[in-house]
């Protein structure tokens, strides 16, 4: 790996330790020509499925476009960061393990909101209310009375996240 700081092509590695519950490597490297050190982070690349939309188009499966969605229900909420990291790669671990090459948007977005159900209330609503295209009161208030039967017996929780919402 070359030096972010002086660009050499030969760094040497002084450390490596498991990073994100053993998903990612952290390795502390070494210049042997300016001295400094620096981190990366190495993690396997695994092949996502493709989606389709409802409209019948595919697309490659975008992380970004995921984080977004979460974040911006998540907006002025009080949830950390390593918590919707964890949401993510649950979400991504749940589609790689169908094992299928392409997967409905419907399906993504019915996972995002099982996440988000295990991590905040309020953000499962905002989800909810523009995934599912609420069009009156009504129906915030079902989803409501969904949310308050507790969680369904078959939904896992989100690691990191007690039953209580409390840390």
């Amino acid at each position: 790996m070359h030096c972010p700081f002086c660009a050499f092509a030969d760094t040497r590695v002084v450390d490596s330790r498991l990073a994100d519950e053993g998903g990612t490597v952290r390795r502390r490297r070494e210049c042997p020509q300016c001295n400094q050190r620096f981190t990366t982070f190495e993690r396997a690349e695994l092949a996502l499925p493709m989606v389709v939309k409802t409209d019948g188009r595919r697309e490659s499966f975008n992380e970004d476009k995921l984080q977004r969605g979460l974040t911006r229900a998540l907006s002025k909420r009080p949830v950390a960061t390593d918590q919707v990291d964890s949401a993510l790669r649950l979400i991504q671990r749940r589609l790689r393990e169908r094992g299928e090459r392409e997967v409905p948007a419907r399906l993504i977005g019915e996972l995002v909101m099982e996440a988000l159900r295990g991590l905040d209330p309020v953000a499962y609503v905002r989800f909810a209310s523009v995934y599912r295209r609420f069009e009156d009161v009504d129906a915030f208030s079902a989803e409501i009375a969904r949310l308050k039967e507790g969680p369904h017996p078959d939904q896992q929780q989100v690691p990191g996240k007690g039953r209580s919402g409390a840390d």
